[in-house]
């Protein structure tokens, strides 16, 4: 080799790759954990249900420490809000360029104040808030390697993915949930970069927890294609409920601002009095639901006994996320799904279209659809379920239910869950190009509107230059009679707050061709 050659050799790949992996470490490390003190918390917290009595003085004074909880986080919550909830619209707002915060206030508030949420019983998943931690910690990584605009991003995203894939051990649908829900964006250096990122830390987490899959069900056998028809069934159902448990988590934020005897960041208090009896009367649902999927797994309960499980984790769960305490929706999808998969199997059986010993098939194959057709995220649903189960022998019929519950939605006008949450968060772009200039990529597919045009043609968004045109691994120096076309990638620079409406107006131009 020539030394012009190796002098000009291009290392952008492999650092992409190496600042993956540093990400995926640290975020590994802090998530496992996150998650080995969640769940000794929630064991302790079970423990503490399992000897409490009504009518001793142990009683009251964990009433008082429930509600000394409530007021703490919710003090928290009200200090730095960025760490409220679940913490997927922020990265996502973030990452779209809506605001930005700084990372070490939201970092060990939303960290601490999970914990203590999550772990006490309240009906939260850990893996929205393992999101965010993960993004946060890359964006303190960054900052440390003082890096800017699409390295910056680059990093959060990294972090993100790695996030969910210590939370869940399933780092292919981590990286790929960074992709189509969060990011938007398919570019080398972003996919690389959350790949690397999300398979060191799943590696972490391993370590740590094991090699087994999260949600581990061990299913005998494969549905038959002759009953195949009930997973169109199950898809159409799970996709009507799906809209309903968007209509109803869009809304319980405003209903709790109808309690006017409590201050908003208390609103914690609700919650955390209301999962009391709960844990006395139900100690295994406690939780985001993971313990509870794999013991109806191995032993579902009747039709009756399902249906009040669902109710109760469906109302509760509303009420826990509405309150605005750190924790996620994730798990506790997967659970309703997991449930309504064992509803619908019970009622199947009941009218003799379906074998006894395949309730379990079903809540695997709704755990995927419920999720699919809430997020319209059908890819990472079906990936997601098929490593936390580990196996890809049901990937079939999986996919199906996913497919038929995320076009029900869709077609119903169900938005992806949590870009309405970000909608609703209300922070506004502002519309002018002050400040300094970022630079990210916007992917044309196929059927593009604005493809096959010059770009004289288009109607170019105000405030930001097309630098180049990424045709597979080409650059192109874009001139006024530069044809587009199906796989294009455009490379676009404009000031960082204007990044998120400048992409609003590609997409309108992908759609109709002014």
């Amino acid at each position: 080799m020539s030394k012009v050659n190796r002098h000009n050799r291009d290392w952008t790949i492999l650092k992409t790759a190496g600042r993956g992996c540093l990400v995926g470490v640290v975020v590994g490390a802090g998530v496992s954990l996150f998650r080995w003190l969640i769940e000794w918390l929630l064991g302790t917290t079970r423990q503490i249900y399992a000897h409490l009595s009504l009518t001793s003085v142990g009683f009251w004074l964990w009433v008082a420490v429930m509600i000394g909880l409530a007021v703490i986080i919710g003090r928290w919550m009200k200090q730095e809000p960025m760490a409220k909830g679940s913490g997927i619209p922020q990265v996502e707002g973030q990452l779209a360029g809506d605001f930005d915060y700084a990372w070490w206030p939201v970092l060990w508030r939303k960290f601490v104040g999970g914990i203590l949420a999550i772990g006490s019983g309240l009906y939260l998943g850990r893996e929205g808030p393992s999101i965010q931690l993960g993004a946060t910690a890359a964006q303190g990584l960054a900052e440390a390697g003082h890096l800017h605009g699409a390295d910056r991003r680059i990093m959060i995203a990294s972090g993100a993915a790695a996030g969910l894939s210590a939370a869940f051990n399933a780092p292919i649908a981590g990286t790929l949930f960074i992709l189509e829900e969060v990011y938007h964006n398919f570019s080398p250096a972003v996919w690389l970069s959350s790949l690397t990122g999300a398979v060191t830390a799943d590696y972490i987490s391993k370590v740590v927890f094991g090699l087994q899959p999260v949600l581990y069900i061990k299913l005998t056998r494969s549905l038959p294609q002759s009953q195949y028809f009930l997973l169109l069934l199950l898809g159409i159902g799970l996709g009507l409920l799906g809209v309903l448990y968007q209509w109803v988590i869009l809304r319980v934020g405003y209903w709790y601002s109808l309690l006017q005897f409590l201050p908003r960041y208390l609103d914690g208090i609700v919650p955390f009095l209301l999962v009391i009896p709960i844990g006395l009367t139900l100690p295994l649902t406690l939780g985001g639901g993971n313990e509870m999927i794999i013991t109806f797994a191995q032993h579902v309960p009747g039709l009756v006994p399902l249906m009040g499980y669902f109710l109760l984790r469906f109302v509760f769960s509303m009420i826990s996320y509405g309150s605005g305490l750190p924790g996620g929706i994730f798990l506790p999808i997967l659970t309703l799904g997991a449930l309504l998969g064992a509803i619908a199997g019970r009622i199947f059986i009941g009218l003799g279209w379906l074998s006894p010993n395949m309730a379990a098939n079903m809540m695997v194959y709704a755990m995927a659809g419920y999720f699919a057709g809430i997020s319209k995220a059908p890819f990472t649903a079906i990936l997601l379920i098929t490593e936390m189960v580990g196996t890809l022998q049901h990937l079939l019929p999986l996919a199906m239910v996913a497919i038929v519950a995320y076009l029900t939605v869709d077609v119903c006008g169900g938005q992806p869950i949590y870009d309405a949450l970000l909608k609703q968060m209300q922070f506004p772009t502002v519309k002018s190009l002050h400040g300094p200039l970022d630079r990210f990529e916007f992917p044309l597919f196929e059927g593009a509107a604005m493809t096959e045009h010059m770009i004289r043609d288009l109607n170019w968004p105000k405030d930001a230059i097309l630098a180049a045109v990424r045709r597979g691994d080409r650059y192109l120096i874009p001139h006024g009679d530069t044809v587009i076309k199906g796989g294009d990638t455009l490379v676009v620079v404009t000031g960082v707050r204007q990044r998120q409406r400048v992409t609003e107006d590609l997409i309108r131009l992908t759609k109709q061709f002014n």
